[in-house]
Protein backbone atom coordinates (compact mmCIF):
# COMPACT_ATOMS: atom_id res chain seq x y z
CA UNK A 1 0.00 0.00 0.00
CA UNK A 2 1.75 3.32 -0.70
CA UNK A 3 1.30 6.06 1.31
CA UNK A 4 -0.60 9.65 -0.51
CA UNK A 5 1.52 12.32 -1.67
CA UNK A 6 1.39 15.47 0.79
CA UNK A 7 -0.30 18.19 -1.36
CA UNK A 8 0.84 21.71 -2.13
CA UNK A 9 -1.61 23.12 0.98
CA UNK A 10 -0.36 20.50 3.37
CA UNK A 11 3.19 20.67 2.43
CA UNK A 12 2.96 24.61 3.04
CA UNK A 13 1.35 24.14 6.61
CA UNK A 14 4.07 21.62 7.75
CA UNK A 15 6.71 24.05 6.37
CA UNK A 16 5.06 27.09 8.35
CA UNK A 17 4.86 24.87 11.62
CA UNK A 18 8.40 23.85 11.52
CA UNK A 19 9.44 27.78 10.98
CA UNK A 20 7.08 28.65 13.67
CA UNK A 21 9.43 26.08 16.00
CA UNK A 22 12.64 27.23 14.79
CA UNK A 23 11.59 30.73 15.50
CA UNK A 24 10.42 29.95 19.26
CA UNK A 25 13.60 27.70 19.89
CA UNK A 26 15.33 30.83 18.83
CA UNK A 27 13.82 32.97 21.48
CA UNK A 28 14.17 30.59 24.07
CA UNK A 29 17.93 30.01 23.32
CA UNK A 30 18.02 34.24 23.83
CA UNK A 31 15.32 34.26 26.65
CA UNK A 32 15.44 31.13 28.22
CA UNK A 33 12.41 28.49 27.87
CA UNK A 34 10.10 30.75 30.07
CA UNK A 35 10.51 33.66 27.86
CA UNK A 36 8.97 32.52 25.07
CA UNK A 37 5.51 34.07 23.75
CA UNK A 38 3.51 34.25 20.93
CA UNK A 39 3.48 37.69 20.12
CA UNK A 40 7.22 37.50 19.43
CA UNK A 41 6.80 34.63 17.34
CA UNK A 42 4.77 36.41 15.31
CA UNK A 43 6.56 39.75 15.34
CA UNK A 44 9.84 37.75 13.84
CA UNK A 45 7.96 36.02 11.16
CA UNK A 46 6.21 39.13 9.98
CA UNK A 47 2.28 37.85 10.39
CA UNK A 48 -0.36 38.69 12.95
CA UNK A 49 -0.52 36.66 16.61
CA UNK A 50 -3.85 35.68 16.01
CA UNK A 51 -2.46 33.77 12.82
CA UNK A 52 -0.61 31.19 14.75
CA UNK A 53 -3.62 29.95 15.91
CA UNK A 54 -4.36 27.91 13.10
CA UNK A 55 -1.45 26.20 13.80
CA UNK A 56 -0.95 25.53 17.26
CA UNK A 57 -4.14 26.07 19.34
CA UNK A 58 -1.84 27.78 22.50
CA UNK A 59 1.67 28.58 23.84
CA UNK A 60 1.82 25.40 25.45
CA UNK A 61 0.93 23.75 22.07
CA UNK A 62 4.02 25.24 20.86
CA UNK A 63 6.27 24.13 23.92
CA UNK A 64 4.64 20.61 23.47
CA UNK A 65 5.81 20.87 19.57
CA UNK A 66 9.21 21.79 20.74
CA UNK A 67 9.44 18.99 23.39
CA UNK A 68 8.25 16.92 20.91
CA UNK A 69 11.24 17.81 18.34
CA UNK A 70 14.56 18.32 21.19
CA UNK A 71 13.32 15.13 22.23
CA UNK A 72 13.28 13.07 18.89
CA UNK A 73 16.64 15.10 17.98
CA UNK A 74 18.47 13.76 21.07
CA UNK A 75 17.37 10.07 20.81
CA UNK A 76 18.38 10.42 16.94
CA UNK A 77 21.63 11.12 18.41
CA UNK A 78 22.08 8.45 21.04
CA UNK A 79 20.67 6.37 18.27
CA UNK A 80 23.68 6.32 15.92
CA UNK A 81 26.11 6.74 18.29
CA UNK A 82 25.18 3.57 19.54
CA UNK A 83 24.92 1.70 16.82
CA UNK A 84 28.75 3.58 15.97
CA UNK A 85 31.14 4.27 17.52
CA UNK A 86 29.71 3.16 21.01
CA UNK A 87 29.03 -0.29 19.52
CA UNK A 88 32.83 -0.48 19.00
CA UNK A 89 33.82 0.14 22.53
CA UNK A 90 34.74 -2.78 24.37
CA UNK A 91 34.93 -1.98 28.51
CA UNK A 92 32.87 -0.65 30.48
CA UNK A 93 34.59 2.90 31.14
CA UNK A 94 35.13 3.38 27.37
CA UNK A 95 31.41 2.90 26.83
CA UNK A 96 30.58 5.16 29.52
CA UNK A 97 33.09 8.18 29.06
CA UNK A 98 31.39 7.73 24.86
CA UNK A 99 27.75 7.96 26.24
CA UNK A 100 28.53 10.32 28.32
CA UNK A 101 30.23 12.71 25.77
CA UNK A 102 27.35 11.96 23.19
CA UNK A 103 24.82 13.41 25.63
CA UNK A 104 26.06 16.03 27.10
CA UNK A 105 27.75 17.19 23.65
CA UNK A 106 24.03 16.97 22.45
CA UNK A 107 22.37 19.31 25.95
CA UNK A 108 25.50 22.22 25.79
CA UNK A 109 24.72 23.14 22.28
CA UNK A 110 20.60 22.93 22.42
CA UNK A 111 20.77 24.60 25.90
CA UNK A 112 16.89 25.68 25.14
CA UNK A 113 15.86 22.01 24.31
CA UNK A 114 17.72 20.74 27.34
CA UNK A 115 15.61 23.75 29.44
CA UNK A 116 12.69 22.55 28.03
CA UNK A 117 13.66 18.45 28.33
CA UNK A 118 14.95 18.65 31.59
CA UNK A 119 14.51 21.76 33.94
CA UNK A 120 10.78 22.15 34.21
CA UNK A 121 11.16 25.71 33.29
CA UNK A 122 7.42 26.59 32.63
CA UNK A 123 5.06 26.75 34.81
CA UNK A 124 1.93 24.43 33.77
CA UNK A 125 3.40 22.88 31.17
CA UNK A 126 3.83 19.32 30.90
CA UNK A 127 4.51 17.54 27.43
CA UNK A 128 1.55 15.38 25.96
CA UNK A 129 2.29 11.37 25.74
CA UNK A 130 3.16 11.34 22.42
CA UNK A 131 5.60 14.27 23.02
CA UNK A 132 7.26 12.58 25.88
CA UNK A 133 7.68 9.00 23.58
CA UNK A 134 10.92 9.62 22.50
CA UNK A 135 12.22 10.37 26.65
CA UNK A 136 10.62 6.94 27.33
CA UNK A 137 12.37 4.89 24.21
CA UNK A 138 15.58 6.54 25.69
CA UNK A 139 15.33 5.79 29.00
CA UNK A 140 14.52 2.12 27.75
CA UNK A 141 17.70 2.21 25.70
CA UNK A 142 19.63 3.42 27.53
CA UNK A 143 18.15 0.33 30.55
CA UNK A 144 18.57 -2.34 27.55
CA UNK A 145 22.19 -1.25 27.18
CA UNK A 146 23.28 -1.33 30.90
CA UNK A 147 21.56 -4.83 30.70
CA UNK A 148 23.55 -6.21 27.72
CA UNK A 149 26.63 -4.66 29.48
CA UNK A 150 25.23 -6.42 32.82
CA UNK A 151 24.84 -9.92 30.69
CA UNK A 152 28.64 -9.50 29.44
CA UNK A 153 29.96 -9.16 32.95
CA UNK A 154 30.78 -5.61 32.68
CA UNK A 155 27.94 -4.72 35.35
CA UNK A 156 27.41 -5.68 39.08
CA UNK A 157 25.03 -8.61 39.08
CA UNK A 158 24.03 -7.62 42.52
CA UNK A 159 22.20 -4.42 41.40
CA UNK A 160 18.91 -3.94 38.18
CA UNK A 161 19.63 -2.27 35.27
CA UNK A 162 16.72 0.26 36.36
CA UNK A 163 18.96 1.09 38.98
CA UNK A 164 22.17 2.08 37.14
CA UNK A 165 20.49 3.65 34.89
CA UNK A 166 18.63 6.01 37.13
CA UNK A 167 22.24 6.68 38.68
CA UNK A 168 24.21 6.83 35.45
CA UNK A 169 20.86 9.87 34.46
CA UNK A 170 21.07 11.52 37.60
CA UNK A 171 25.08 12.15 37.01
CA UNK A 172 24.68 12.93 33.52
CA UNK A 173 21.72 15.60 33.71
CA UNK A 174 24.10 16.84 36.45
CA UNK A 175 26.54 17.78 34.09
CA UNK A 176 24.46 19.11 31.53
CA UNK A 177 22.55 21.48 34.45
CA UNK A 178 26.02 22.84 35.66
CA UNK A 179 27.51 23.53 32.91
CA UNK A 180 25.35 25.75 30.97
CA UNK A 181 23.48 27.61 34.33
CA UNK A 182 27.11 28.47 35.73
CA UNK A 183 28.88 28.75 32.52
CA UNK A 184 26.89 29.45 29.59
CA UNK A 185 29.34 30.73 27.79
CA UNK A 186 31.66 28.04 27.53
CA UNK A 187 31.80 25.34 24.63
CA UNK A 188 31.47 21.69 25.53
CA UNK A 189 35.24 21.33 24.36
CA UNK A 190 36.20 24.17 27.04
CA UNK A 191 33.62 23.46 29.95
CA UNK A 192 35.26 23.71 33.08
CA UNK A 193 32.03 21.44 34.39
CA UNK A 194 32.29 19.29 31.10
CA UNK A 195 35.99 19.09 31.78
CA UNK A 196 34.45 16.65 35.09
CA UNK A 197 33.09 13.60 33.23
CA UNK A 198 36.04 11.72 32.90
CA UNK A 199 36.76 11.93 36.55
CA UNK A 200 32.97 11.60 37.58
CA UNK A 201 32.44 8.44 34.63
CA UNK A 202 35.23 6.91 36.34
CA UNK A 203 34.01 6.80 40.02
CA UNK A 204 30.87 5.53 38.55
CA UNK A 205 32.53 3.31 36.56
CA UNK A 206 34.53 1.63 40.19
CA UNK A 207 30.98 1.54 41.82
CA UNK A 208 29.29 -0.60 39.29
CA UNK A 209 31.63 -2.31 37.48
CA UNK A 210 31.42 -6.24 38.48
CA UNK A 211 34.53 -7.30 40.30
CA UNK A 212 36.24 -10.24 39.59
CA UNK A 213 35.71 -13.67 41.11
CA UNK A 214 37.08 -14.98 43.87
CA UNK A 215 38.51 -17.77 41.55
CA UNK A 216 39.68 -15.03 39.19
CA UNK A 217 41.25 -13.10 41.90
CA UNK A 218 42.99 -16.48 42.98
CA UNK A 219 44.27 -17.34 39.74
CA UNK A 220 45.98 -13.75 38.54
CA UNK A 221 47.77 -13.68 42.13
CA UNK A 222 48.81 -16.84 41.16
CA UNK A 223 49.90 -15.55 38.30
CA UNK A 224 51.68 -12.64 40.16
CA UNK A 225 53.67 -14.85 41.85
CA UNK A 226 55.62 -16.74 39.53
Amino acid sequence: MTTAPIDRRQRRRQETIEEVLDVAAAIMAEQGAAGLSLGEIARRMGIRPPSLYVYFPSKHAVYDALFARGAQSLLDVIQDADRTDLEKLTTFDAFLLGAAGVFVRWSVEHPAYSQLLFWRPVPGFAPSPEAYRPAVELLGLTTQRFADLQHRGLVRRDVPPEQVTRDWTVLSSGVTSQQPSNAPDESFDTGRFVQALPDLVAMFARYYSEPRSTAARGRASRADQR
